[in-house]
């Protein structure tokens, strides 16, 4: 299968982005919400994730990646132990607003983390927080209890990017 406005071939591609990575991994213990799923895999490939961890046998829907999947590494794990074994000794960054000991602005991040979301209605998992080299709480400013998944995943990898990209812009059709 060829990349449309590229003309090449899609593990051409991969292998191109897999060159310029970020380190960073991000990991989801399995969200109810299949879409939500398929829709952090698309964030992810937009920051260029190092990889993208499924935690758990719940089914993710594809077509919210919008073909991104093909592009990066989605590794599915069954558990979290799976998971804590599979990335070792990586810092593990668990983004949960109500066990949180950290807020984003002044969270660590390491260059290597492995940045977790839970799922929408449990959060991250007690294995998960209890590994953590942080627990962090995305700061919100209305009443709402929490974001949906998939913008935490957003927010956190744009503050991840944006802490080691801040002289780098992204100039399109003249203008900055």
């Amino acid at each position: 299968m060829k990349v449309a406005p590229l003309g090449l071939a899609t593990q051409t591609v991969r292998a191109e982005l897999d060159r310029i990575r970020r380190p960073f991994r991000v990991a989801v213990e399995r969200a109810k919400n299949g879409f939500n799923v398929g829709a952090i895999i698309r964030t992810a490939h937009s920051f260029l994730a190092r990889e993208v961890l499924l935690v758990g046998v719940e089914p993710w829907y594809e077509r919210a990646a919008m073909g991104m999947h093909r592009y990066e590494r989605v590794v599915e794990l069954p558990d979290a132990r799976a998971l804590l074994e599979y990335v070792g000794a990586a810092p593990l960054v668990v983004f949960e607003k109500d066990h949180a000991t950290v807020d984003l602005w002044d969270a660590r991040l390491p260059d290597d983390a492995v940045l977790v979301f839970g799922n929408e209605d449990d959060g991250v998992s007690e294995t998960l927080r209890s590994a953590a080299s942080e627990v962090v709480a995305i700061p919100m400013y209305g009443i709402n209890h929490s974001y949906p998944v998939v913008v935490a995943a957003g927010i956190a990898m744009a503050e991840w990017t944006r802490r080691r990209m801040a002289g780098a812009r992204i100039v399109s059709g003249g203008r900055s």
